[in-house]
């Protein structure tokens, strides 16, 4: 699991930052702009979160920063897939503007040292501050001439009278800190020798002074900030890389493959499925099935897609597929549902975009009626599909018939049905029926031990020239 760090100036690292990554058994990878590294346009491949650090560039110029636009296009792509986003001044200027909040030059001059922030009360229900004593104040390490404009939507963290945007979260996953929440020793001689070198020897002095009686107060507070966040990325790592795939896709993903819609027909043919009942899409997509589904079971019967990745119901939405299904955004192993609210599930290319299959179809089992069907379909087979990507069958691959019974067996399956040939891949299977008092009874401890075990997993600057740090 890999964190990339944007570093805009030598020296000016993420200090407390990486400790908290590498504490979660998180990966640091570096793109230093300062040295010349290109920072990409788009999340590249295994990218768990994004973290953009504090540097001397306007978030509001392209003039003396030329990776600002690749810098905006890869926020917007991180708040689009809702990646976990971290932004320490500059970098929280950064997101105001990939956010349509709006970075801009200071009115009230260059603030410097150490100042106090005041918490706000939305900070007592956030993810990183809400274990923070609610209107609590801490002096934090600042310096910038630039501020910026809370973006639409976004809950204001913490403030102050002079720039009162000092820490603010957009939706669920990413933040931005005006100030220094990184600080350790080491950042403060940072910004004590540059200070030096602009002939400011006697505010670097004090800064020094101070710094280690304003760190050992903010340590605590600090890194239970920082851990949050660090933990926030390592359990969503796999929602992550789900959504940081489809979502740069979902608007032409079916243009790719634009004859698949009577593959799709006949699949949902075969759940068999009649008026009245209810019918859930697990990974919908872009939700090509949905009317299809809605034929099936009629204006009485009822029609759920769930996916999780936004972006892809977006697109649904677009192709007018909320008039066949309600959708939801969610997780295929955590849903949303009562015990056995439908009578089917249809599931699309599901099984090999799991991060825990088994998991995932026992959540499916769960919510599915005792005796209804799940059909696990693609449009072409596995030899097809591997050969689509330039390899080769596995017989290890989930849905090969030998590794796929087991697995619905275990989750509360009876695999009924399999078809694997070039033109389609369909694996029909039966929801079991609850099992008679005295097997029930048998087994009874075994079955608490491993439900308990399933839910603690579950829960398991001021102008082109100014220091913008």
């Amino acid at each position: 699991m890999t964190v990339l760090v944007v570093e805009h100036n030598a020296g000016e690292g993420p200090y407390a930052v990486a400790d908290a990554l590498l504490r979660a058994g998180l990966e640091v990878r570096y793109c230093r702009t300062s040295a010349g590294d290109e920072v990409p346009d788009t999340i590249p491949d295994g990218t768990e979160a994004l973290v953009l650090l504090g540097g001397p560039q306007d978030a509001w110029s392209d003039q003396g920063f030329p990776s600002r636009r690749a810098e905006l296009a890869l926020l917007r792509a991180a708040l689009a897939a809702d990646l976990p986003v971290l932004g320490i001044c500059l970098g929280a200027q950064l997101l105001a503007e990939a956010a349509d909040g709006g970075a801009r030059q200071g009115e009230a001059g260059t603030e410097l040292g150490w100042e106090p922030v005041r918490l706000t009360a939305a900070a007592a229900g956030d993810p990183l501050f809400g274990g923070s004593p609610q209107d609590a104040e801490y002096r934090v390490l600042q310096w910038h001439s630039d501020t910026m404009a809370l973006p639409a939507g976004a809950v204001l963290l913490a403030t102050r009278e002079r720039y009162p945007v000092q820490a603010f979260r957009v939706g669920g996953a990413a933040w931005g800190l005006q100030f220094h929440l990184e600080a350790q020793l080491e950042t403060v001689r940072v910004f004590a020798g540059q200070l030096d070198r602009d002939g400011r020897g006697g505010e670097a002095a004090a800064l020094l002074t101070d710094a280690p009686e304003r760190l050992a107060r903010l340590a605590a507070w600090r890194d239970a900030v920082l851990d949050r966040f660090a933990a926030l990325v390592a359990a969503r790592a796999g929602h992550s890389r789900t959504r940081t795939f489809f979502t740069p896709r979902a608007a032409g993903w079916e243009a790719r493959f634009p004859d698949d819609g009577p593959r799709y027909r006949s699949a949902v043919a075969a759940l068999e499925l009649t008026p009245g009942q209810a019918v859930l899409d697990a990974g919908c997509g872009t939700g090509r099935a949905l009317p299809d589904l809605r034929a099936a079971v009629g204006a009485a019967g009822t029609v759920l897609g769930a996916d999780l990745t936004p972006a892809m119901l977006h697109t649904a939405a677009a192709k007018g597929r909320t008039a066949a299904a309600a959708l939801l955004v969610a997780d295929c192993a955590r849903l949303p549902l009562p015990d056995q609210a439908v009578d089917a599930v249809f599931a699309a290319g599901l099984v090999s975009h799991l991060p825990d299959p088994a998991q995932a179809l026992a959540e499916l089992a769960r919510v599915t009626r005792p005796g209804g069907r799940i059909a696990l379909f693609h449009p072409i087979g596995r030899a097809a599909l591997a050969a689509r990507h330039g390899r080769r069958i596995s017989p290890d691959d989930l849905r090969a018939e030998p590794r796929l019974r087991p697995l619905l067996t275990a989750a509360g399956w009876d695999l009924t049905h399999c078809t694997d040939r070039d033109d389609r891949y369909l694996a029909l299977a039966t929801r079991q029926q609850p099992r008679r008092s005295a097997d029930a009874g048998a087994d009874a401890g075994a079955d608490a031990g491993a439900d308990a075990g399933a839910d603690a997993g579950a829960d398991a600057g001021q102008g082109p020239t100014a220091r913008q740090r």
